[in-house]
């Protein structure tokens, strides 16, 4: 098994692969739903073997439902997406665990992740690059999406990365402060052509 690109590209994943990746999480929380278990998805698709990160997050309408990812990619692409997705529904601490009726009114989003690099705050690209920020045992992710999706600058993404890892707003000013960043191939269902 390969590891994805150190910098994901649109078609690193064809709309083939998309529309059938995106399928997954449905199905997983629909069998999850019946069984009360993981399921275990096969899938022939030789890509979905590369060994990738990845954040499955759910939304109703607009609002986010859960959101949970990893960046270690020592899985199967397909088996990450599987692990996310029922973490997302169920064990997002932010929220209570997705109830049956729900399932309906979810739209599912998945975002491969390329490796974590580490960078200066001047290098990190509004759009392009997702963010984590460190120091001790806190640590805050925010994926590329997120600063687009509400108009930040780069200083309010880091601001806003930081006050998700729960340190000061200019933590990410502090040389004793890990900047990372990573890039996503980010795809919802009824979006990923």
């Amino acid at each position: 098994m390969s590891n994805a690109p150190t910098d994901l590209v649109d078609d690193w994943l064809s709309a083939q692969d998309r529309a059938e990746l995106i399928a997954i999480p449905r199905r997983v929380m629909q069998l999850h739903f019946e069984t009360g278990k993981r399921p275990h998805i096969e899938s022939t698709r030789e890509i979905f073997q590369t060994k990738a990160g990845a954040f499955v997050t759910l939304h109703i309408g607009k609002a986010l439902r859960g959101c949970i990812g990893t960046f270690d990619p020592r899985d199967a692409l397909i088996d990450t997406v599987v692990r996310m997705t029922i973490a997302a529904a169920t064990s997002d601490p932010r929220f209570a665990a997705l109830e049956r009726e729900e399932l309906p009114h979810v739209t599912f989003e998945i975002s491969v992740l390329s490796p974590l690099r580490k960078t200066d705050a001047a290098d990190v690209v509004v759009g392009k690059h997702g963010v984590e920020i460190s120091r001790g045992p806190l640590r805050g992710v925010l994926l590329p999406q997120v600063a687009t999706e509400y108009g930040w600058d780069r200083e309010t993404f880091l601001i806003q990365t930081c006050r998700k890892a729960g340190l000061p707003q200019d933590a990410w000013r502090d040389p004793q402060t890990s900047i990372q960043t990573f890039t996503a191939q980010v795809f919802s269902e009824g979006n990923h052509a």
